[in-house]
C-alpha cells in the first residue's frame, strides 16, 4: 500500500464524445492537491473513432470490441508514454479506459461495466504501476459505478479555497454534475457530495453532426447559434422516465438515442440547437435533487467550448455559470487529473466512491493495481 505522502501521477480519460485522450499529472497525497502538472491530448482519428464507436454498446468478447481495446490501448500507451518524459517522476498512472457499455441495473443480465483497455498491458509499456478498472468493485456491490470525480471535485473546491455550496458540471458525452459541500470534513462525509448523470450532453449533437456533416462536432456551438430550439420537443425530452428518478444515477452513452430520434425532422441547424436545449434542460432539471441552492455552476468538459450550450445553461439555471477556468482548474484535464487523484486513492486504500456519489451501499475503494514485472 502506498504511503500516506504526498506523490506525482498521471491520470488519463477518453470519454463517451470519443474524440480522444486527455492525459495530466497530479501531485496529491489522495487527500489534497499539491501542484498540478504538464498535460497532454491525443486525438483519435476518424478511423480510430470509427473502430471503437462499431464496439459501443458490446460486452467483452464481442465482435469489434478487441479491436476497439488495441485501439484504445495504442492511442493511451503513446500519450501517457510522451508525459512521462515530461514528468518522470510520477510513481503512478490512473487509466479509465474507453467505456464501450454500462448497465448498472443488470437490464442486460448481472448488473456490469465494460471500459476497453488492459491496465496489465499499459503497465509492462510504462514500467510504471497502473490503476484500472475502476468502476466494476462499485457496480458489483450495488453502485452506479458513476461517476467516479465527485472525490476529486471535493478536492478542488477546497483547493479553490470555496466556502458556499457549488455545482461542479461535466460536460462529455453524458453530462454529469457533483453537489459539493466544502464546509464538510471531507468527501466520504454524509452530506459532503451528491453526484448524478444529469443525461445526454455533447454524445447527440456529435452523432448528429457525424451523420449528416461528416463533422465530429458542433464546432464552437456555431451552427445550434443559427437554429430554433423546438421547445415542445424539449418538453416531451424531459418527460423521459430517468428525469423522475432519485440519485444518484447514471447513463450509458445510447440510453435517450431513442427519445432524441425525433429530431430528423428538423433542419440540420434546428436539430443542433434542439439537441443543445435538451442537454441544458436536463441539468436544469437535476437541481431539484440539491440539498440547498448552490451559489455557482462551474462548468468542465468539451461542452464548456460550445457558446450555444453555455447560453441555454444561463438562460435555464437558476444561479451563475462560469468555466472552471474561473476558479483556476482546467476544463479540458478536469477528469484526466480525477483518474490521476482516484489512483492515488486506491494505491492508499482510501474510497473512491459511496452512497452518495453512485449509490453503493457503503463506502467503496474501486480499482485493480498492476505492477510491471519486476517491481
Amino acid at each position: 500500500m502506498l504511503k500516506a505522502q504526498p506523490v506525482w501521477a498521471l491520470g488519463a480519460m477518453s470519454g463517451t464524445s470519443l474524440d480522444g485522450v486527455d492525459v495530466a499529472a497530479l501531485r496529491t497525497d489522495g487527500v489534497e492537491i499539491l501542484d498540478f502538472g504538464p498535460a497532454l491530448y491525443r486525438a483519435y482519428s476518424a478511423a480510430e473513432r470509427a473502430v471503437i464507436h462499431t464496439a459501443l454498446g458490446a460486452w467483452p468478447g464481442a465482435p469489434g470490441v478487441e479491436a476497439a481495446a488495441e485501439v484504445v490501448e495504442t492511442a493511451h500507451a503513446e500519450v501517457l508514454s510522451d508525459l512521462l518524459a515530461r514528468c518522470p517522476e510520477a510513481e503512478l498512472v490512473g487509466f479509465h479506459g474507453q467505456t464501450l457499455a454500462h448497465d448498472p441495473l443488470g437490464l442486460t443480465g448481472a448488473p456490469r461495466t465494460h471500459q476497453a483497455g488492459d491496465g496489465d498491458l499499459l503497465a509492462e509499456v510504462l514500467g510504471r504501476t497502473v490503476v484500472w478498472d475502476f468502476r466494476s468493485s462499485d457496480v458489483e456491490l450495488g453502485g452506479q459505478g458513476a461517476p467516479l470525480a465527485p472525490f476529486f471535485h471535493f478536492a478542488c473546491a477546497t483547493w479553490a479555497g470555496l466556502t458556499a455550496p457549488l455545482v461542479f458540471l461535466n460536460l462529455g458525452g453524458v453530462g454529469n454534475v457533483t453537489f459539493v459541500d466544502p464546509r464538510a470534513a471531507g468527501p466520504e462525509v454524509k452530506g459532503a457530495c451528491l453526484a448524478f448523470d444529469t443525461g445526454p450532453a455533447n454524445a447527440p449533437i456529435n452523432d448528429l453532426m457525424q451523420a449528416r456533416l461528416g463533422k465530429g462536432y458542433d464546432e464552437g456551438g456555431a451552427l445550434a447559434q443559427a437554429g430554433r430550439v423546438d421547445e415542445a420537443f424539449v418538453e416531451r425530452f424531459l418527460n423521459h422516465s430517468y428525469f423522475l428518478k432519485v440519485p444518484p444515477k447514471s447513463l450509458d452513452r445510447n440510453d435517450f438515442a431513442q427519445a432524441l430520434s425525433g429530431v430528423e425532422a428538423l433542419s440540420d441547424a434546428d436539430a443542433a440547437a434542439t439537441l443543445t436545449a435538451c442537454a441544458a434542460a436536463a441539468v436544469a432539471r437535476g437541481f431539484e435533487h440539491f440539498p440547498t441552492a448552490p451559489a455557482a455552476v462551474y462548468v468542465a468538459g468539451g461542452g464548456r467550448l460550445n457558446v450555444a450550450l453555455m447560453a441555454e445553461l444561463a438562460r435555464r439555471l437558476p444561479c451563475a455559470v462560469a468555466p472552471v477556468e474561473d476558479l483556476g482548474l482546467d476544463g479540458d484535464m478536469l477528469e484526466a487529473q480525477a483518474f490521476a487523484y482516484l489512483a492515488v486513492r486506491v494505491a492508499r486504500g482510501l474510497p473512491t466512491s459511496g452512497p452518495s456519489t453512485t449509490g453503493v451501499a457503503a463506502l467503496v475503494g474501486g480499482g485493480r493495481v498492476s505492477k510491471p514485472q519486476g517491481i
